[in-house]
């Protein structure tokens, strides 16, 4: 399981997490909603270990295991995967490289076959492996990118930060679709999302509304028509 408990953070000497207690068990999609500025984006880069932000106090744990003190790579290595909601250009370094470093694999036939079938997969035309990464794509050639990455690098717990944002209705359909896709694989979600469409399509174990970098509401999926309606509210 992930897990946050009580976790307070700042950026600079601004405090921007006030106490989230949160928890996604493997299988498990849960979701993160609230106004804009509440505090969304930073809970999950805090919990990824961007330098950034400034843990106060509390703990992040996985399986068990207090990650707290770890930095960004040795977290991703214990499991955790962050789908940016802006991605950066990294001019330089393309798709496949970045991949292929990242998971430990050799550039070789085989690798490359897998990830030309899985850029097909998210709606990525396999071109796009050998273009530097982020560089001229779209909005939503990135989202789809992140996906990839997310499929490709196998971590046990994504945090999908919009994952949906700049993608046509099509688009978010199946990117709904291997969401389910990978919950079923028994992944553990985190998802943040502006866009109400999205989750038409998913099915929603755990719920937080958060505001002001606090969680002010918390259940199953069975208050999530309530807390989209004060979740989407600024």
């Amino acid at each position: 399981m992930l897990e946050v408990k009580d976790l307070h953070a700042r950026v600079g000497e601004k405090n921007i997490l006030h106490g989230v207690s949160l928890r996604v068990r493997p299988g498990e999609l849960a979701v993160l909603l609230g106004p804009n500025g509440s505090g969304k984006s930073s809970l999950v880069r805090t919990i990824a270990g961007d330098p950034r932000y400034e843990i106060v106090s509390g703990q992040i744990l996985l399986d068990g295991a207090d990650i707290t003190g770890l930095s960004p790579d040795e977290r991703a290595r214990q499991g955790l995967f962050l789908a940016f909601q802006s991605p950066p250009e990294i001019d330089g370094v393309t798709l496949a490289t970045l991949l292929l470093k990242a998971a430990g694999r050799e550039r070789d036939v085989r690798a490359f076959s897998e990830l030309a079938k899985l850029a097909q997969r998210v709606g990525l035309d396999p071109s796009y492996l050998s273009r530097p990464l982020n560089v001229g794509f779209s909005g939503g050639e990135r989202k789809r990118s992140e996906l990839l990455q997310a499929i490709f690098l196998d971590r046990k717990y994504l945090l999908l930060d919009e994952i949906d944002s700049g993608v046509d209705i099509a688009g978010v359909r199946l990117i709904a679709q291997i969401v389910e896709d990978l919950r079923g694989a028994g992944k553990g979600i985190l998802l943040i999302s502006h866009n109400p469409n999205i989750l038409n399509y998913l099915t929603v174990d755990r719920v937080y509304l958060l505001k002001d970098g606090a969680v002010v509401r918390s259940g199953d999926g069975s208050i999530l028509q309530d807390v989209i309606s004060e979740g989407f509210h600024d």
